[in-house]
């Protein structure tokens, strides 16, 4: 079967080169991700909404504090061992909390207080971290948005942004009242000696957008005391002497070109669109050091260049990423194909940080959810790895003296099972943990091979480095990726699209060698999207050859979750294909699902009952059916699971059937069930990495060496993480 990952390599043009060069370690590996909801007061809901927005730590490191936004509140977390984060309580502002920062003993908070857009309101309050008491609120003079204090302590800048109405007049500056920069004078403990009298930095007149508006976003204060404050909407850039409160310089943020990347109204991560002279439009900022800080290009209502950039302090451009964290998206199958004819990757939030001998910059994704490591040089930067993060990551902290960085990502919503996090990572490591699953570039585009959704795999049987891979209905096109699995981490050379069916759309949830050539693949069905589970014959290049449907009477029972895993199997010299269901559909007893048997000689379906354990998380839920895998001799491994992810996953299994003496019988009739027996626990391997723990593990191949590789489906970065575990949980030896 060898031919078939030649055909596939050759069909999609792939040019076998991999991610950007690492640079030398040490690397980050995250040891902890921590539930923000785990800081609500005991006996509180915990599907109570929650978010980590911005983060900062008291001067020892030891202790995490964050904007809790939803709950008007602060959230501390005890760090002291950074590998078990605990609660440290909470703070009630009063208000929403917009960002904070520490000077000594103290944190000092932005609050918004304004009831509407044109009467603005807010203030600086002041919170002895140890009591947890607020000693004192001073009026900043409008909506605050970000808080930067001076390394020495001296100064307080708050950009008071006054945002504008995104419904008024579809969000188009001017908006009035102006935004606007106050500064505090701090004393030696930390408190402002100004409280009643802030200092207030007019920005008006200097931007090219909206000059009567401007609606200043991020504040970043160098060590000689000069705040580089971002103007988002307005694309524009200033520095601000803190001991004068004058305007220094100040320009454009500019525009930006980038190619090779998604950029159509469609779910599909293919690097065929391009951008031409997109503003800039910063958000966050942050000093590399006192002539050169760096940006990340968010974007907003004009534009967004989908990367970041190093700007000298006269605004000179010293280096642009282009596409680089697009591509890095992609690359890594975290690229958010809802948002590619928006503003894509959409980089947020930046950090500077001293680890040894080396600076070292991050820049996150807020919709790829990744940060992306890079050395700084003095020139471009080096790229050094790639960190996952939880969903919609917002603050980034380094603590060097810690050797420790820190994200809070804000998204949070316990119905949709998406929880606001803070992960840990820890610096020093020889190698990157993460990830297990990258893809060459197209030769086509230059771009990497977009990915995501892996669904389900199959090992080439003569080929022990090569996997096959689909990825499910998140995406418009149904493909077949081509995995090497000999490199670490395991890489996407190859892709093809299905082609010449009859259905509109497959959603691919499983795919087996079919002896006769090409492959099986499975496709869901789902009752209200009037989609038919398929079975598929499918040539190397992708052609459907081949569409087979259930019998009509077991079709009427169907219900939304249907065709998980494939496998094709020999019973007395006669080619059979199974596909296993992943739930109860109307006519099962609750508990037990069916096992498909297909007999392409004859085209009759037959079926067997599996029965299912009983769901054991603390949140409820089901379990079900993710894959299926020939072992030989009638012997099967299924892939069990339940839908629940984080803290409340609990079953993640491998169990073994045989259908040796068990007779499948056609659609009603009474199902003979077969036996199962458990024979891997997957969680704890799934549980390694110290994330969220995924909820969709839908992939089991045994290669020809008899290696068991595993996947997770990451959802597409769609209300997930966005990762992909490839796990190597032993070998087929292992399956009795």
């Amino acid at each position: 079967m060898r031919f078939l990952s030649a055909a596939l390599s050759g069909t999609a043009l792939v040019a076998l080169s991999a991610a950007p060069a690492l640079a030398d370690g040490p690397y980050f590996t995250r040891i902890a991700t921590f539930p923000v909801y785990e800081t609500l007061p005991e006996g509180a809901d915990p599907a109570t909404e929650t978010a980590a927005e911005i983060i900062t730590a008291t001067p020892d490191g030891k202790t995490l504090i964050f904007t809790d936004s939803p709950g008007e509140a602060l959230g501390l977390i005890d760090i002291a061992d950074p590998a078990a984060p605990k609660s440290a309580g909470r703070v009630d502002l009063g208000g929403e909390p917009t960002s904070v920062a520490v000077v000594g003993g103290v944190a000092l908070v932005g609050v918004n207080t304004a009831e509407s857009f044109v009467e603005p309101s807010g203030h600086l309050a002041v919170v002895d971290i140890a009591s947890g008491d607020i000693t004192a609120t001073c009026d900043v003079k409008g909506q605050p948005d970000s808080v930067g204090v001076s390394p020495d302590g001296a100064f307080v800048a708050i950009a008071i942004e006054n945002e504008r109405d995104e419904d008024l007049n579809e969000g188009v500056i001017p908006q009035l009242p102006a935004g606007h920069l106050s500064v505090f004078d701090l004393g030696d403990d930390g408190t402002p000696t100004n409280c009643d009298s802030v200092r207030v930095v007019d920005m008006t007149g200097l931007a090219e957008v909206a000059p009567t508006d401007p609606e200043p976003e991020f504040v970043s204060i160098n060590a000689a005391n000069q705040a580089v404050v971002t103007m988002q909407e307005n694309n524009h850039l200033a520095i601000v002497d803190l001991a004068s409160g004058e305007v220094t310089a100040h320009y454009s943020a500019g525009t930006a070109s980038l190619s090779g990347i998604p950029t159509e109204k469609a779910r599909a991560v293919d690097g065929t669109g391009s951008l031409t002279d997109v503003p800039r439009e910063p958000d966050a900022v942050a000093w590399i050091d006192e002539t050169r800080f760096i940006t990340a290009d968010e974007g907003d209502y004009e534009g967004g260049s989908r990367g970041f950039t190093i700007f000298a302090a006269d605004g000179t451009v010293q280096y642009a990423s282009g596409a680089l964290m697009e591509h890095l998206g992609m690359r890594h199958g975290h690229y958010p194909a809802k948002r590619a004819h928006k503003k894509g990757t959409e980089p947020e939030g930046v950090a500077v940080g001293t680890y040894g001998d080396d600076t070292l910059l991050f820049v996150n994704s807020e919709r790829g959810n990744f940060v992306a490591v890079f050395k700084d040089t003095g020139g471009d930067p080096e790229y050094v790895q790639f960190l996952p993060t939880g969903v919609g990551p917002e603050g980034l902290l380094a603590i060097p003296g810690r050797d420790l960085f820190v994200v809070a990502a804000e998204e949070d919503s316990a119905e949709d099972k998406v929880r606001s996090t803070v992960s840990i990572y820890q610096y020093g490591a020889e190698a990157p943990a993460y990830p297990t699953l990258v893809s060459a570039d197209d030769a086509d585009t230059g771009a990497p091979i977009g990915w995501g959704a892996i669904s389900g795999m199959a090992a080439d049987p003569d080929n022990a480095d090569v996997v096959y891979a689909v990825s499910d209905s998140f995406y418009d096109d149904a493909k077949i990726f081509t995995v090497d699995v000999s490199t670490k981490p395991a890489t996407i050379t190859g892709a093809v699209a299905l082609t010449g069916g009859a259905a509109d759309k497959y959603d691919l949830e499983g795919i087996a060698i079919r002896s006769a050539g090409g492959f099986w693949v499975a496709s869901e069905g789902h009752d209200k999207k009037e989609m038919d589970n398929r079975l598929l014959a499918v040539a190397e290049d992708g052609t459907v050859e081949e569409e087979i449907l259930l019998p009509e009477s077991l079709r009427a029972e169907m219900k939304r979750f249907g065709f998980e895993g494939v496998a094709e199997f020999t019973h007395d010299g006669e080619t059979k294909v199974i596909v296993a269901i992943q739930r109860e559909w109307t006519d099962d007893p609750d508990g037990r699902v069916k096992l498909g048997v297909y007999t392409p000689a004859s085209g009759e379906w037959a079926f067997v009952g599996y029965p299912l354990d009983a769901p054991r998380s603390p949140a409820g839920g089901w379990v079900g059916l993710s894959e299926i895998v020939s072992l030989g001799d009638l012997r099967f491994a299924v892939v069990e699971r339940d839908n629940q992810g984080g803290p409340n996953a609990a079953i993640k299994q491998v169990t073994v059937i045989s259908l040796d003496g068990v007779t499948p019988v056609a659609h009603g009739e009474d199902l003979p069930v077969v036996e199962k027996s458990v024979v891997l626990d997957l969680l704890p391997l799934m549980a390694a990495s110290n994330g969220w723990t995924p909820d969709k593990i839908e992939s089991l191949a045994i290669t020809a060496d008899g290696t068991l590789i595993a996947a997770t489906d990451n959802d597409g970065v769609d209300d997930a993480t966005g990762e992909t575990q490839v796990l190597y949980p032993g070998v087929v030896g292992d399956l009795k």
